[in-house]
């Protein structure tokens, strides 16, 4: 009996992706840890890997197809010695679920119950497993948008899956039969049209909402809505800094050291001076992280992934320029494994480069704290009691108020401070 190979989990929170590239074409030999497929999940794009040998019998989901389903099968394999014409025979894996309850009736809707004409399509492509109707997601969410019963429609797939296909000859169908009744837009188009209202009916662009923009939204709504943010900024002076990092750039071509290597380098050591900063709040209790893991911001064409320098507080600055490098290059091609990006114990966003004056960021959940970091420039400050022109760079902490107090971000920012203005205590 062929293998369905389901939708895989790639993350903790990933219910569902897309499904961007085949690397195995049907009929093709399938080896255990062979990369089968491409799936773009919220944060990267990454590699599933086969876990069964055989060969690629049918694949079920196509690649470009959006919103695909945790545990959806995608694909069936043939096993050793299996022909092409067990797939006939394949029912793709499901996910168990409870029969419905019947809910007694009404005696008039029993009547109407017993009149009602059965289903038009045959048994086997109808019913199996509860009445559950077999479509790919795709084809389910063009029924859905359109306000289409999926029962009405034959499937062409196998099994009598119903496919993309079958779903726009029914609605091409339906569009001559009744000329006259047009479908109910979808709610996103409803949604679409409210906000051109809003706005006075302005002409616009459509640009789709990746995978990951969504998550984005989710979440950083999540954050505002649930976490008491606030704030508390310092300004440090960078000229030293800056001249200590352009003395250790001149030694070596083998590495380029940036502000923002400073930056993260003067952040972990500031929360191993101030444990209290590294936390997270949950109902139960304050967690204190016994590791100084930091997500670092990068931005992306789609949105943001913070890919993590972990025990940042035991590496040194080179040590860390040549991570972040790594993890940027990377995170930007889209081939950050799930634990380079997932987690984190405390977050850095860096918009100096864009010439940001200063900013407060919105905490990633469910970390404690943010900070955010903006350009060094060149400002007035008064040194001695005259006033003198300094390197200042403004820093930000964005904080949850249930987990760090006041007090404990002032210690931090005030560790912090110290140690951009005093760049050589970070290179013991």
């Amino acid at each position: 009996m062929p293998i369905p190979i389901l939708m895989p989990a790639l993350s903790p929170t990933m219910t569902e992706g897309n499904l961007a590239r085949w690397l195995k074409k049907e009929g093709e030999e399938v080896h255990a840890g062979e990369v089968l497929a491409e799936i773009e999940t919220d944060k990267a794009t990454m590699e599933f890997e086969a876990v069964d040998e055989g060969r690629l019998g049918k694949i079920l989901v196509p690649e470009g197809t959006q919103g695909v389903k945790v545990n959806d099968p995608i694909a069936l394999l043939l096993e050793a010695g299996e022909d092409a014409s067990a797939l006939a025979e394949a029912r793709p894996a499901e996910k168990p679920q409870a029969p419905p309850r019947e809910k007694p009736q009404e005696p008039q809707a029993r009547e109407t119950a017993a009149k009602a004409p059965s289903s038009a399509l045959p048994e086997k492509e109808t019913r199996r497993a509860g009445a559950r109707l077999f479509a790919s997601p795709l084809a389910r969410r063009m029924a859905a948008e359109a306000g289409f019963d999926l029962a009405a429609i034959s499937g062409s797939g196998p099994e009598g899956r119903i496919v993309k296909a079958d779903v726009e000859a029914a609605l091409s169908a339906r569009g001559e039969a009744q000329p006259q009744k047009e479908a109910a837009p979808p709610a996103s188009s409803l949604a679409r049209a409210r906000v051109a209202a809003l706005a006075g009916n302005l002409p616009y662009k459509e640009k789709p909402l990746t995978q990951m923009r969504r998550i984005i939204a989710r979440r950083l709504l999540e954050s505002k809505q649930t976490i008491p943010h606030f704030y508390l900024s310092v300004d440090c002076e960078i000229d030293e800094l800056l001249k200590i990092r352009a003395s250790l750039n001149a030694k070596s071509e083998a590495y380029r050291l940036t502000v923002n290597d400073f930056v993260i380098r003067a952040a972990a050591l500031a929360l191993r001076e101030v444990p209290e900063a590294n936390a997270s709040w949950s109902e139960e209790a304050i967690l204190l992280w016994q590791s100084v893991d930091i997500a670092v911001a990068v931005a992306l064409d789609e949105g943001l992934i913070t890919p993590i320098v972990k025990a940042a507080d035991t590496k040194g600055l080179l040590s860390i320029a040549r991570e972040m490098r790594d993890l940027s290059t990377r995170a930007r091609e889209g081939k950050l494994r799930l634990e380079e990006f997932q987690g984190g114990t405390f977050s850095i966003s860096n918009l100096g480069m864009f010439a940001v004056r200063e900013f407060a960021a919105v905490i990633n959940p469910p970390q404690g704290a943010i900070l955010a970091v903006g350009a060094g420039e060149k400002r007035p400050v008064v040194k001695e009691g005259a006033l003198a022109v300094a390197s200042v760079m403004t820093a930000t902490l964005s904080c949850d108020h249930r987990v760090v107090d006041g007090v404990i971000a002032a210690r931090f920012l005030a560790a912090f401070k110290r140690l951009i203005e005093d760049p050589l205590t970070m290179l013991l």
